[in-house]
Formats: C-alpha cells, sequence, structure tokens
C-alpha cells in the first residue's frame, strides 16, 4: 500500500512537470491557399502561444489597411533561425500567409522576407514563422 501512495506521488509529479501543448484551431482560415502581401510593419509582438505582426498594405487603389498576421510562438519562431531584431515596426516586408475567411484584415502567416535593406537582420531570406 505504501508504494503504491509513492508511485501514484511521483507520476503525479512527472506529469506536472512536463510542458503542456495547447491546439489552437485553424478553421477560421483558408489553408488550401497561400496569398502574397507586401507592406510595412507596424508592431510586432512576440506573445504566448502566438506572435503577432501588424503590418499596412496599400492596395492597387492606394488606400492603407491595417493586417494582423498571427504567427506561432516566439520559441518556435527563434527555433527556425529568426531572430527578434530581425523584422522591426517600420520595416518592409513581404509575407505568404492564409487568409482568414471573410472579410477580415487578418492572416494565419508562414513565411517572412525582410525587405529593409540589412543584411545583417536578414535582408531577402525568407524565414518561417508558422
Amino acid at each position: 500500500m505504501q508504494s503504491r501512495y509513492w508511485t501514484v506521488i511521483a507520476l503525479s509529479a512527472i506529469f506536472l512537470a512536463m510542458p503542456v501543448s495547447a491546439h489552437h484551431s485553424h478553421a477560421q482560415y483558408d489553408l488550401t491557399t497561400w496569398t502574397p502581401m507586401e507592406g510595412t510593419v507596424k508592431q510586432v509582438l512576440w506573445l504566448n502561444p502566438h506572435t503577432w505582426i501588424y503590418f499596412e498594405v496599400t492596395a492597387a487603389n492606394g488606400q492603407a489597411a491595417t493586417w494582423a498576421l498571427e504567427a506561432a510562438g516566439p520559441r518556435e519562431i527563434e527555433s527556425n533561425g529568426v531572430k527578434r531584431e530581425d523584422v522591426k515596426p517600420g520595416d518592409k516586408i513581404k509575407v505568404r500567409c492564409h487568409l482568414m475567411t471573410g472579410n477580415t484584415k487578418g492572416c494565419l502567416l508562414g513565411y517572412v522576407t525582410p525587405n529593409h535593406g540589412d543584411a545583417a537582420r536578414g535582408q531577402g531570406v525568407e524565414k518561417d514563422w508558422d
């Protein structure tokens, strides 16, 4: 009886110490099509569980709109070789993402290519943000 008690305690401690992996649905995005866009970064939020880039895109008619791009968490993005200083507010970037369904200006971010002219920060190198 005593050993069963300690076994339960030990297993509980192991399970509590293990990282929990949460899954978030991507049902609100059209995952069948990659959409390319270019714009200027307004803000980058390195948050858990998702990093966000807000950037301004100018349409062919000259109207500007701010888009919200949802990316993976900071740890996953950094493990793909992205550094936090690679993309900053004011930078020009190209992205490939999955559009949000409906007429919302949102995307599930896949790839970012910086076009800010700074080779040390990855100018022209497409990297995975998902």
